[in-house]
């Protein structure tokens, strides 16, 4: 296996202690995903052929949609973005609501694959097929021979999350890789998306020199899909028997003349055994490197999302493969918004209040959202949904950020006056109409559930018989197994200065440890964590299907991934 892939491997031990664990605590590579992609209306595409990377070192022979020419602009900005020739998923194409919409395709694969084609699910085509030698009509769409390019062109008539995907020979084709995203841009963004908690998650981006990678404030035009971070997740399988098939008699045809006799391909599609689940076009651990990383080439796009606490997620979930992935979001349960476009709405049309207490909406006439709130979200192949994710740790009935009360004859929140240098553990916590800490945007536990406030994670720290704590930590020793465990089991950068009792922080001016005789610390002197300034929280996010947690029937692997969750002092940068 190669080295990259060893380094990040993640043993069985650490996944089944995330899987027991209601916040897991293991540290994982701070690369995040965003929903990248090109810009149009008007986009240049090619179909191709190429090879992609996996975990165990198999370098998989696909077709896939890429860059004809180079486009005008990428969105959001990120560094090294390119627009390969090919790549898997295919390139995502952003455009905005009304817009024209035209895009070329040319038919690079190898002639033994035939013709290729694109289609638009939702969208009527008002461009029409010349049914020329050069593009023939096909049983679904306008196709483009071998070496021609064929034109399709629609009006962006519905905003969300849709996929695109060959109309030629779909159980072959599609598999091999030809499919990608459209994300289609509301016209108009709702007013409430720049006021209440949507405002004060700006702010607090702004004062922790954040950027804002979002593509837009709303999926739709309805003021409940404000969000205020995206993420886009294409999800898919590979049977390497299909790929090998194809390859081989790539080969074998290479220089014959296309659609003459015996320059066709006959690769059996069934039975159907994949090897590899994907996300993105990449497997766990593949799925949480930057995007465009320079090893995968030809899969430009990770998963690997990353939140505040009370910052709306937008997840874009599109299924491309042939099966049904049950896919669970660990920490929370996902709001459906759409499903292929359709918001999911109720027929009152009065006035309505959205019960997350986060939406910023409260009070907006229209109808209200009736989309389920999912604990597995399901993605069928073919279809799209839009949903809303957020973390804010109520329900733990304990402080994740390790307050306790100010000790007597101190001030709160000063470090100056407090002996033990702990002014990040006294901050106070003022519950807004909703119960959370809202009034100060800057402030760490911005967001905070007020109401577990200084309850601590254990009443009876290691070592101890524990008694009356809502949680007891396992043995730090035993926990860590390496660099996986943050350090502490509560959120921040400044975590390590609530990594034990009172009588038992690491001073903030002198940087000494201060002992006492029940001195207990969650954060050993020796144990090595990596990043120094993560000490966020993992949850996992995986198929509930065991077997697509495999690459390759070995775990861990697949679809996997990690949502990682950080207090305000960890700045996000969604272009690493």
């Amino acid at each position: 296996m190669r080295e990259t892939k060893m380094k990040k491997m993640i043993s069985k031990t650490h996944l089944l202690l995330a899987l027991m664990l209601a916040a897991t605590l293991f540290l994982v590579p701070t690369t995040f995903a965003a929903a990248p992609g090109i810009t149009g209306p008007t986009f240049n595409l090619t179909a191709q052929d190429a090879y992609l990377n996996q975990p165990d070192g198999e370098a998989v022979y696909s077709w896939g949609y890429g860059c004809n020419v180079p486009p005008t602009a990428f969105a959001p900005t990120l560094p090294n973005q390119a627009c390969p020739s090919m790549q898997v998923p295919g390139p995502t194409l952003i455009v905005t609501e009304g817009q024209t919409v035209t895009i070329q395709l040319l038919n690079g694969l190898p002639g033994a694959a035939g013709n290729t084609s694109i289609l638009f699910p939702g969208f009527v085509l008002t461009s029409t097929c010349p049914n020329s030698t050069a593009n023939p009509q096909g049983l679904l769409a306008c196709e483009a021979t071998p070496g021609q390019t064929v034109t399709y062109t629609f009006v962006a008539s519905q905003p969300g999350t849709h996929p695109y995907y060959s109309g030629t020979q779909g159980d072959l084709q599609i598999e091999m890789g030809l499919y990608g995203a459209l994300i289609v841009l509301p016209a108009t963004i709702p007013a409430n998306c720049n006021a209440g908690y949507h405002a004060l998650n700006a702010q607090a981006q702004s004062f922790w020199g954040e950027s804002d990678f979002r593509l837009a404030h709303a999926a739709y035009d309805h003021p409940g899909s404000c969000y205020d971070r995206e993420y886009l997740f294409q999800w898919a399988e590979m049977d390497t028997r299909i790929h090998r098939q194809a390859q081989a008699q790539v080969l074998a045809k290479a220089g014959c003349t296309a659609g003459a006799n015996g320059c066709s391909l006959d690769v059996q599609t069934e039975p159907y055994h994949p090897a590899y689940f994907l996300i993105n076009g990449r497997s766990m651990p593949d799925v949480m490197d930057p995007n465009y990383a320079s090893e995968y080439p030809h899969q430009p796009y990770n998963g690997n999302p990353h939140i505040h606490p009370g910052e709306l997620l937008l997840i874009r979930t599109i299924g491309q493969g042939r099966w049904q992935h049950p896919f669970h979001e660990h920490a929370n349960h996902v709001r459906i918004l759409a499903r292929d476009g359709n918001l999911q709405l109720t027929s009152n049309s009065s006035q309505v209040t959205y019960t997350s207490g986060l939406s910023g909406d409260a009070g907006v006439a229209g109808p209200g959202l009736a989309g389920l709130l999912m604990f597995n979200t399901d993605t069928t192949p073919g279809e799209s949904f839009d949903g809303i994710f957020y973390f804010t740790g109520r329900g733990l009935n304990w402080d994740p950020y390790g307050h306790h009360p100010p000790t007597a004859g101190t001030t709160a929140g000063t470090a100056a006056s407090d002996p033990y240098g702990d002014a990040y553990a006294t901050l106070p916590c003022t519950p807004d109409v909703n119960g959370y800490n809202s009034g100060v945007p800057t402030a760490i536990n911005f967001m905070e559930w007020c109401q577990d406030h200084y309850k601590p994670v254990q009443v009876a720290p290691f070592g101890d018989v524990a008694g009356g704590g809502p949680a007891t930590l396992p043995d730090p020793n035993v926990l860590t197994n390496g660099p996986w465990y943050s350090g502490t089991p509560y959120l921040g950068p400044d975590a390590n200065l609530r990594g034990g009792t009172p009588q038992c922080v690491q001073n903030a001016l002198t940087g000494a440890q201060t002992t006492g005789t029940n001195c207990t610390n969650l954060n050993p002197a020796n144990l090595q964590v990596n990043p120094a300034s993560e000490r966020g929280w993992a949850f996992m996010w995986h198929s509930h299907n065991e077997r697509e947690i495999t690459t390759n029937n070995v775990f861990p692997g697949g679809m996997l991934m990690m949502l990682l969750v950080d207090s305000r002092e960890f700045p996000i940068d969604e272009s690493q």
